[in-house]
């Protein structure tokens, strides 16, 4: 159970991101406004209002830079996006809530003797969607895209994407301090702070130690952080100024030592094949590495249902590697399987949430299957509407990066841009095991797409000579605050 202070930090979250934006420069102050309340707001703990989404770590940070930017600070918004495909996959994920609750207006009962009419024994139901909750998935699925809306616009340029790499790193950097403090002593940052742990304890404890989670949903999802940092932190040594080289390079190896600790073998693997190519490959390779990435993330669902996906296979190599690993990785193998013929029977648009999608206990309606990947999760959600319009929008800045590094030459593209590339699209094939996607998938996205239209020909009309400006010049100020009120 959280405690008062958990509450009361999501309470003042809104005015810490105000004190940044009057404080920071506009991108920054953007980037830390979601990446602070991602690390430092407390898991779990939220605000149940009707008919809107909950107000959490994720959705009150989003709230937060949208409103400010809307209405306190001088720049012209403009979150729609200039690439056609792009509008209609954000159209397409944002309006897929409509067809979604309007098909699954139906009750789901859990009832005992079934088929013994007249007798009638309920002993629970998952209620229906009506007309009234579209309004809640709609602002839910709006503000889940705010970091990425906000994103294209203001941190495209060169100098958004520098910022956003080193908030990575520095973020990374920062988190080593709780992170070493729970691998020494155990998990307990949460519940010192917050007064509750978020997650199952026996998952923390891995080959006789702890691999951290402070203030994170899973441990997971903390080594994934903590291998974006090194990318990023590789990325930023390898165009770092010969007298800053050494340090930038230290970063890396420090950094690289926390991953080993976090104790998480699939981060652990991205961050060992990736840090090198980061470091000494062509960009042309990295971009190409990631547009594999992306593309595997798209077509894997396809794959499984058509039985195309080698488990068999993929399981005896990680047995090899790891026999406990390979035993978990088979359970969420049959998770999948099972969750994939739920979803079958309504393929198109999914089952709507509360946990529709679930594979349930007919009589008592206990929950049987629980879902890991995001994939399998919006997927079940949304069907195959939401599944393409969500990896579709997150691949495709990687996609059109590809292509024009394609029809250019190497040295055309910021070298910035194939680590963010690589972090977005190892987040994305991480997807497919956890449910990983964050405030800070869509911040790295909806910079790369900005970028991405910037160099179009037919993107926003913006001189290529600016490109290493920031996102929009502010207009002139009459004190030394630059940008709200």
């Amino acid at each position: 159970m959280p405690n008062g202070l958990a509450y009361l930090m999501l309470l003042i979250w809104p005015m810490v991101c105000l004190i940044l934006f009057r404080t920071q420069r506009l991108e920054r102050a953007l980037i830390w406004s979601i990446l602070g309340g991602y690390l430092f707001l407390p898991p779990l703990a939220e605000f149940n209002l009707p008919l809107i989404p909950a107000m959490d770590k994720t959705s009150i940070p989003n709230l937060s830079v949208l409103l400010i930017l809307l209405l306190g600070v001088q720049h012209r918004v403009n979150i729609w996006p200039d690439a056609r495909l792009a509008q209609w996959l954000v159209a397409g994920l944002v309006l897929s809530a409509i067809p979604t609750v309007l098909t699954n207006g139906d009750p789901i009962t859990f009832e005992v003797l079934r088929d013994a009419d007249p007798i009638v024994f309920i002993v629970d139901q998952l209620p229906g969607q009506s007309v009234r909750d579209i309004g809640s998935v709609l602002i839910a699925q709006v503000l889940s895209l705010v970091p990425f809306l906000l994103a294209r616009q203001f941190l495209a340029s060169e100098n958004g994407l520098r910022e956003l790499l080193t908030a990575l790193m520095v973020g990374a950097l920062i988190y080593s301090v709780p992170s070493l403090i729970e691998i020494r002593l155990s998990p307990q940052m949460n519940v010192w702070v917050y007064g509750f742990f978020q997650h199952s304890f026996e998952q923390m404890m891995r080959d006789g130690g702890f691999r951290p989670i402070v203030f994170l949903p899973h441990g997971l999802w903390l080594a994934l952080f903590v291998c974006t940092g090194l990318i990023a932190a590789a990325g930023l040594a390898r165009v770092a100024e010969p007298e800053q080289r050494l340090r930038a390079f230290a970063i890396v190896a420090y950094l690289a030592v926390l991953l080993v600790l976090c104790k998480s073998l699939a981060s652990l693997a991205y961050g060992v094949a990736l840090t090198p190519l980061v470091l000494f490959t062509p960009l042309r390779w990295q971009m190409r590495l990631a547009c594999l990435f992306a593309i595997v993330a798209v077509v894997y669902p396809m794959l499984r249902n058509f039985q195309l996906v080698p488990l068999d296979a993929i399981l005896a190599q990680a047995e090899a590697i790891n026999p406990a690993r390979a035993q978990s990785l088979e359970y969420r193998f049959n998770n999948e399987e099972q969750l994939l013929a739920r979803a079958a029977e309504k393929p198109l648009f999914g089952w709507g949430g509360w946990g529709r999608s679930l594979i349930r206990d007919g009589e008592t309606g206990e929950i049987l299957s629980i879902p890991d990947g995001r994939w399998i999760i919006i997927f079940g959600t949304f069907g195959w509407l939401g599944y393409l319009c969500e990896f579709g929008l997150l691949a495709l800045p990687i996609a059109m990066l590809a292509y024009y590094m394609r029809r250019n030459a190497d040295g055309a593209l910021s070298p910035l841009v194939p680590p963010l590339c690589l972090i977005l699209g190892i987040t994305m094939v991480d997807m497919l095991l956890n449910a990983t996607l964050t405030s800070l998938t869509w911040l790295t996205a909806g910079a790369l797409l900005g970028h991405a239209e910037r160099l179009s020909p037919r993107g926003s009309a913006v001189p290529r000579h600016t490109m290493g400006r920031p996102a929009m010049a502010p207009p002139p100020q009459r004190s030394g605050k630059r940008t709200v009120l």
